[in-house]
């Protein structure tokens, strides 16, 4: 018997979408389960795929009739493909402006790229469509939690607790070198790598092609594996394509394009007009885990190796988490680091109105009186913003920090 599937906590907020909008536009990278969401939840919907090459054929030589030609309600697979589409779903929405009822979730489209940024989409969906983004599992999803980190940190439900002596929890390196593609989860470790590789090899084979021009596929794959070594750090171009012997403006591009592919993200820099000393560069996060894990040649095993590379996609892991818990909660949440001109860092800094949280995570499994400093210096710079912090560890206790309201969380309460 089948297992069943993992719920995604994000479908509420899709369900409620289509409710009331005519565009529902599902986000996310490929292999996440944009496809398995919305025909389990939109079973009486016409399902078409563009990776049909028939049907992608025609809706490219008409748009127009091919949008009129379909069923009132209907999923649009990988519309990507096919940006023609869009002016043609905007006028078959107009049509229908005055019967809201009526045209409330007549199109869920679903796309791997951010269609919405894409050059040659002229025109634009604004007040006809809501965006909502599909992040890979997470592990509060994967282990069905009923409540996230996220909340109680924003909550200030959060509060010192000895569960016994100090020592290291277990499941982090395996939850990091799986990452949040449904299918490595339900392999081995050596065939969960051999998926991260053919999946790079697939996207941009042909994924890219459906988005830009490029010129030279193997750059692509260099810029990628360059950035799985480097995720968690700040962005610099010209390093980069130094190193690889690439042009400034050819790298930029191709950094644009995975990010519009959602294979990596730029996390942007906290800062305030008044504070001068503040480092203003982004940083980049590879999105998944064990996409990162695997580009960069980290297995379980080298967990404890102090040669290896765990740190930095430990941090890339935790950013993404957070920021997927945030895609299910109510509200507005903005992300950024905070990095300051004496390098005191805060991995993650949240803000929801003026108020303002920040994150710290550390692979290791104990607290020294120095963990925190981050935190703190971020507190002084909000002042009365700040609301508190999480430094997340590898341990079993969740202790106080010398700053107020701050606390070292074990790592696994981002799942249990």
């Amino acid at each position: 018997m089948a297992e069943p599937l993992l719920p995604r906590y994000i479908a509420p907020l899709l369900q409620e979408a289509l409710s009331d909008t005519p565009v529902v536009c599902l986000l996310g990278p490929r292999q996440v389960g944009k496809t398995t969401l919305a025909r389990e939840y939109c079973p009486d919907y016409t399902y078409i795929n563009f990776d049909d090459s028939t049907l992608l054929a025609t809706a490219k030589q008409d748009p127009t009739g091919f949008i009129q030609s379909l069923p009132e309600q209907v999923i649009l697979d990988e519309v990507q493909r096919v940006p023609e589409l869009l002016p043609a779903i905007k006028a078959s929405v107009d049509q229908k402006r005055f019967d809201r009822e009526a045209s409330a979730g007549s199109f869920l489209l679903t796309g791997s790229a951010n269609l919405l940024l894409l050059p040659g989409v002229q025109e634009s969906l604004a007040g006809r469509v809501e965006v909502i983004n599909l992040s890979p599992l997470s592990e509060q999803e994967k282990h069905r939690g009923d409540s996230s980190l996220l909340e109680a940190l924003l909550s200030s439900n959060i509060s010192p607790q000895i569960t016994g002596e100090q020592s290291v929890i277990d499941g982090v390196s395996e939850a990091v070198c799986w990452g949040g593609y449904p299918e490595p989860n339900t392999r081995s470790a050596a065939r969960a790598r051999q998926w991260h590789r053919q999946y790079l090899n697939a996207i941009i084979q042909r994924d890219v092609k459906d988005i830009a021009a490029i010129r030279d596929e193997e750059e692509m794959h260099a810029l990628m594996a360059m950035l799985a070594f480097r995720t968690g750090t700040l962005v610099n171009i010209s390093n980069m394509a130094n190193e690889l012997k690439m042009r400034r403006e050819t790298t930029e591009k191709y950094l644009t394009i995975l990010e519009r592919l959602f294979l990596v993200r730029r996390l942007p820099a906290w800062h305030r007009n008044q504070a001068k000393r503040l480092v203003k560069t982004p940083k980049v996060h590879v999105v998944d885990s064990g996409l990162a894990a695997t580009l960069s040649g980290l297995k379980v095993e080298d967990w404890n190796k102090h040669d290896s590379n765990f740190g930095p996609v430990l941090e890339s892991f935790v950013v993404q988490q957070l920021i997927c818990q945030a895609s299910w909660l109510d509200g507005e949440l903005k992300f950024s680091h905070y990095r300051d001109k004496d390098q005191v860092e805060v991995d993650l800094v949240i803000e929801q109105g003026k108020q303002l949280w920040g994150v710290e995570v550390k692979k290791a499994a104990s607290i020294q009186a120095k963990d925190g400093a981050g935190l703190a210096r971020l507190a002084a710079q909000a002042g009365k913003h700040f609301q508190g912090g999480i430094l997340l560890y590898c341990g079993n206790n969740t202790l106080s920090l010398k700053q107020e309201n701050c606390y070292a969380v074990p790592m696994n309460m981002l799942w249990q």
